[in-house]
């Protein structure tokens, strides 16, 4: 099966790969493209950017979280129906979870069969980049380094000496050089990005660095390379969803996707239809009545942000606890569990939250323990 697919992979975390990925995905887009984006380990935040700029739901590649086997099947099925699946790495290109780097974007890589293009910070050097991509080059067998494209570029001469380089020493195209941009036109927080929930001017920005993108890297190199993988097989067959277990009517969860709490892999909310569940998206932050539910789900988020109007809602917190003490089954996690229990505290105020939990949990600046 031939599928064009390219890996977007950062030095490290912060090398400017989300912004590369999100100006690509959004110019791929606007040529016409059918769009699938993928984002590789843990992350909601950047999946949902990715997802806002390819004009498409976005999937999580994690083969920390799920087992390995299914990460090939899992990219097969979400990729039905798209031109093109573009992965964001995460973390440095080889960090992984131990010495020998299982889980890093490199072996997605090489599991996917997929080049890489690598994104680098080219602040305030020239012929050390080129030593940087010989090593990344040479440091893993079957790593498929199919491009490089410069990041923070200071202008003209910078940006020569920089291509010179690395293709002279290394072999490897350098596929664009963005300029320095004044200030990061996505702002950051405790957590990574800032929610796009949160963001009024999140189209405005996913244009500009389309643009950006446009001028600065050669669009046309890289739908070439994405397009010269080899073709995906599956050398056996892994049942990557569950089969139905509903026995005549169908269970109604309850599901909540509002600006608190919508930290969800789209492929759990999939699994839990295939298993014959009926979703319903449901809100803690306005007053709509919900329909009937045989269980509720509540993934993370930044209740935090919304603290004061969930705090407000005193109905619907009413409700939960109600749900609660009546026996429904309830999953919360990280951001939903903190809305169960019995005040969140964030930045010197305490709001009541749906009291299910005797717990109190307070927000730090930085992490505790």
């Amino acid at each position: 099966m031939n599928l064009p697919r390219i890996i977007i992979a950062g030095l490290s975390g912060g090398s400017g790969k989300t912004l590369v990925s999100l100006g690509l995905a959004r110019a791929f887009v606007e040529r016409g493209l059918k769009v699938k984006p993928f984002k590789k380990g843990p992350d909601y935040i950047d999946a949902a950017w990715l997802g806002l700029a390819a004009k498409a739901d976005p999937a999580n590649l994690d083969p920390h979280i799920m087992d390995r086997e299914l990460v090939l099947p899992l990219f097969l099925d979400r990729m039905q129906g798209s031109d093109l699946g573009l992965v964001e790495g995460n973390r440095g290109l080889f960090d992984g979870k131990d010495l020998s780097g299982s889980c890093s974007t490199s072996e997605l890589s090489r599991r996917l069969q997929a080049p890489v293009v690598l994104v680098i910070d080219g602040t305030k050097m020239t012929r050390t980049a080129a030593a940087i991509v010989k090593g990344c080059l040479e440091f893993e067998p079957g790593l498929d380094l199919a491009g490089v494209i410069i990041n923070r570029t200071a202008g003209v001469r910078h940006r020569a000496m920089l291509k010179a380089a690395i293709e002279e020493y290394t072999g490897v195209p350098v596929l664009g050089m963005l300029p320095k941009i004044a200030e990061d036109p996505i702002p950051e927080r405790h957590m990574g990005l800032v929610s796009v929930r949160e963001y009024a001017r999140a189209e405005e920005i996913l244009g500009s660095l389309a643009r950006i993108v446009e001028e600065s890297v050669d669009i046309d190199a890289v739908l070439a390379i994405a397009n010269k993988g080899s073709g995906l097989e599956l050398s056996r067959h892994e049942m990557l969803w569950p089969r139905s277990v509903a026995d005549g009517q169908r269970p109604t969860i309850g599901y909540v996707r509002d600006a608190a709490l919508w930290f969800y892999y789209e492929e759990n909310l999939e699994a839990l239809r295939r298993a014959g569940a009926e979703l319903v998206e449901v809100s803690l932050l306005d007053d709509d009545p919900w329909p009937e539910l045989h269980g509720l789900y509540l993934g993370g988020g930044f209740p935090e942000t919304q603290a004061e109007i969930l705090a407000a809602n005193v109905s619907r917190r009413e409700q939960v606890k109600a749900l609660a003490d009546a026996g429904m089954p309830i999953y919360a996690e990280c951001g939903g569990f903190m809305y169960l229990g019995q005040f969140l505290r964030f930045q010197g105020q305490e709001y009541p939250m749906a009291g299910v939990f005797p717990v109190t949990t307070e927000i730090h600046a930085k992490p505790q323990g």
